[in-house]
């Protein structure tokens, strides 16, 4: 990216209050001009959280960018986080005002409280919200397996903030359905879906539009009607015009959604201005003879008299229109549907909540039967639909590689838990790692990482009664390599989010696997520095594509060149190659081209997900390689005539990555006919791509080194690639 424009929306680059204070000022904007009632409440909250992070940064009682951020309380605690990683200095699981944590917890702890816990395990009969919830779901289940020590230990680590904080699930749930398939997944349950539905509101376009449709159009076709008959000017016709204009006195008062007729100009409002002397018996001025000559012309030019056929299909249509009922009160017919089902869990078959209205269901409702469900309704119901990710992916249900990190704690949370023989354990594991996923992210400084699952002190208790057998072992690992060849096959423009790298390791450790697998570092807090896997996961990618179309086109170093650098060594070279002096914050342009040289020199994860895990996409690398072009080539194209371009130019820089990673591993007939596949193609984008990226691509294809100008990056201190109209 341009030195000279940074894109919008970054987090800062140090934690300034000056951008708490801003988020503030937002909130507190549209807390207080808001139109819409719940988006004012949720500006509120959401200004008071911000009025808690600033009253901590000033106090000290928050450390922004550390790993422990609020004073007082340990890593492991679960903060409030709002946006940009910032803490509030609240916990999460921080108790209600006025509730003696510290009775209800030792009451946990007698044997009557044990008991009730083990009951709840057995019964499986809890969701964790938080993952601090498992804590005396835990200490029970050590107590029963005869770990004394280790429940011991654990209430010594959290016995001193149970005033402070919740260790246990509030409510309960139903038993899960034994029957239902472990490889299913859903991106909303049954109970959320319907939530939606039943929170859209009426528009009012489109209730105005009904209006006009239904009630001022036949009108309108009445008082033209009346004009344009033979009879004009006689007793009976005035009488008839007293009563269209009675008519419209009871109508506009009515019906007034729809103002048009209201409005002087338009062609109803003229015929009725001059109805009303006319139907007295009195002559028209001039100037309403011309005004309501030029109105029956128009009106008869555009759509016929009324009566005619044209005149008639037109009304047609429109009654038709008209009489479709509006999508809030379809909305609510499939929240009917949706409330027969339980509400916790994802849809096995949509189908018949798809289905056009029932003679039932429109006798309950109004709603015409027969009535199809709008495609806005039928997306929130098809979100519920429960089944494998390939089939959700194939629905087009997973629209984005974020979308795919959302779902995979479903699956990753199974497939870690096996590792735990004791069957009740095993679900308490399986529930804490969906829990532990919705914990949000900190901002980091100083090379901090955020809090492990295996570092909670829960998870830690029960570590040594895990049996990391050869079986659960290798389910980990077919389910690590099913998720990353989905991501593949599902993505190849787009570089694996940090959510889902996060699942993927977890797997990896689930496995036994040793992969180093690397996060996107964010380039406006960027501090020059990078840690020991960067240089491990370059390794694997020098030794992988030694002699390929990518090593050429990116410069690559042989493996032998890296073999001893630590993440410091690594950075050093990440800033050679950027052409940025090392040392303190750069701009974040100049960090962003640091960051990105160590994605290219590691290829941000897929050499490793190869070369440890013999990954094999379904539709081949070559297929692979076109379709993460064809991202490159639309997010090119979004550049032209942009404003604001640089962030799609990073986008296309980061696809056409991808792209060259790909098509180093096809066969050599997909990599000889890339550069023709490229050229035939005719949207903007891909001509911007095939004049100024592929030249050089089809030099490293051929087997010449690429100048370094000559490739088509991300991000850039100078002219970018792509941005160089000239």
């Amino acid at each position: 990216m341009n030195r000279n424009e940074e894109p919008e929306g970054l987090r800062p680059v140090a934690p300034d209050p000056g951008y708490a204070a801003g988020q503030l000022a937002s909130a507190l904007r549209t807390a207080a001009t808001h139109e819409d009632a719940a988006t004012r409440r949720r500006a509120r909250e959401r200004s008071e959280r911000w009025q808690r992070v600033l009253a901590g940064m000033a106090d000290g009682s928050v450390t922004v960018g550390s790993r422990a951020p609020v004073a007082g309380l340990p890593a492991w605690t679960t903060p409030e986080v709002v946006r940009g990683g910032f803490a509030t200095g609240a916990a999460a699981a921080a108790l209600p005002a006025g509730a003696d944590g510290r009775a209800d917890f030792a009451g946990r702890l007698t044997d009557a409280g044990l008991d009730a816990l083990i009951a709840r395990l057995d019964a499986g009969d809890y969701v964790l919200a938080l993952p601090e919830d498992a804590a005396l779901l835990t200490v029970a289940w050590l107590v029963r397996a005869g770990d004394r020590a280790g429940a011991l230990e654990l209430l010594d680590e959290i016995g001193p903030f149970a005033d402070r904080l919740r260790f246990v699930p509030e409510g309960g749930a139903a038993e899960a359905d034994e029957g239902a398939d472990p490889e299913a997944v859903h991106r909303s349950t049954a109970g959320e879906a319907r939530g939606a539905l039943a929170a859209r509101r009426r528009n009012p376009r489109i209730d105005t539009l009904h209006e006009a449709l239904a009630v001022w159009n036949p009108f309108t076709d009445e008082v033209l009607a009346h004009w344009l008959a033979e009879d004009r000017g006689t007793p009976e016709w005035r009488r008839g015009g007293a009563r269209l204009l009675a008519r419209y006195r009871a109508l506009a008062g009515e019906h007034t959604l729809c103002r048009k007729h209201r409005r002087p100009g338009e062609n109803l409002h003229t015929l009725l201005d001059c109805l009303r002397p006319a139907a007295d018996g009195r002559a028209l001025t001039p100037r309403q003879q011309g005004l309501l000559r030029h109105a029956l012309e128009s009106m008869t030019r555009k759509r016929g008299a009324p009566g005619t056929e044209r005149h008639a299909a037109l009304r047609a249509r429109q009654a038709a229109d008209a009489a479709r009922p509006a999508h809030h009160a379809l909305a609510q017919v499939a929240v009917r549907r949706l409330a027969l089902l339980p509400e916790d869990a994802g849809v096995p078959d949509i189908d018949p909540l798809l289905g056009p209205v029932t003679a039932g269901e429109a006798a309950q409702t109004g709603v015409p039967a027969g009535s199809e469900l709008p495609e806005p309704v039928r997306r929130i119901v098809a979100r519920a639909l429960s089944a494998p990710v390939r089939e959700l992916i194939a629905r087009g249900l997973v629209p984005s590689a974020e979308v795919l990190a959302e779902l995979v704690p479903q699956l990753v949370a199974s497939a870690t838990a096996l590792a735990y023989p004791d069957p009740a354990l095993r679900a308490l594991m399986a529930a804490h790692h969906r829990a532990f996923h919705n914990r949000r992210g900190l901002l980091l400084l100083n090379l901090e990482h955020q809090v492990r699952e295996h570092e909670l002190p829960w998870v830690r208790a029960v570590s040594g009664h895990r049996d990391a057998d050869g079986a659960a072992r290798e389910g980990a690992r077919q389910a690590l390599v099913h998720l990353a060849e989905l991501a593949l096959d599902g993505f190849a423009g787009t570089i694996l989010p940090n959510p889902l790298v996060s699942e993927l390791g977890a797997l990896a450790r689930a496995a036994g696997v040793a992969l180093p697998l690397t996060e996107e570092l964010a380039a406006d807090i960027f501090m020059g520095t990078f840690t020991a896997k960067f240089a491990s996961a370059a390794r694997i990618a020098a030794e992988l594509l030694d002699g390929t179309a990518y090593a050429r086109y990116y410069g690559l170093d042989p493996a032998a060149a890296i073999a001893d650098l630590d993440g410091r060594g690594f950075g050093r070279v990440c800033h050679e190659r950027a052409g940025v002096k090392p040392g303190g914050w750069g701009s974040v342009a100049e960090n962003g081209s640091v960051v990105e040289q160590g994605q290219i020199l590691t290829t941000h994860n897929l050499a490793a997900l190869v070369a440890v895990l013999d990954v094999r996409p379904a539709a081949g690398w070559g297929e692979l390689a076109r379709r993460a072009c064809a991202v490159a080539a639309e997010k090119a194209g979004q550049t032209i005539g942009n404003r604001r371009p640089l962030r799609v130019a990073k986008d296309a820089g980061y696809a056409w990555r991808q792209a060259v990673f790909f098509l180093a591993l096809a066969e050599e007939e997909d990599r000889r006919g890339f550069a023709g596949w490229l050229s035939e193609r005719t949207e903007p984008g891909a001509r911007l791509l095939a004049e100024r990226a592929l030249p050089a691509l089809r030099d490293a294809v051929e087997g010449a080194a690429v100048f370094p100008a000559y490739r088509l990056h991300g991000w850039s201190t100078g002219n970018h690639l792509l941005l160089n109209r000239g």
